[in-house]
């Protein structure tokens, strides 16, 4: 799990965006829409990188898909100190 951490907020393009979203479903579980706006994310971008998050078992769906909310997966909050290394090295960057 943590390589394929590193990889998909780290080695991929649109990793930093992935990391705003974690930082935000932290904060509380939201919809798709709600994220967009509370980001400033085009609505189709953030459905991109979400379905990223969920091929690779970082955030899961709850609730029907269109409205759904997204929250980090427990396998992602079992490596959420990888996570917060992560976001840390990301802000120094």
């Amino acid at each position: 799990m943590e390589a394929a951490l590193w990889y998909v907020l780290t080695g991929t393009r649109g990793g930093s965006n992935r990391v705003r979203l974690l930082r935000a479903l932290d904060d509380r579980p939201r919809n798709a829409n709600q994220l967009a706006e509370d980001l400033d994310l085009d609505y189709k971008t953030v459905r991109h990188h979400l379905d990223v998050l969920m091929d690779n078992d970082v955030v899961q769906r709850s609730g029907d898909e269109y409205g759904a909310v997204y929250l980090p997966t427990p396998r992602a909050r079992q490596h959420w100190d990888t996570i917060e290394t992560i976001i840390d090295q990301t802000d120094a960057d």
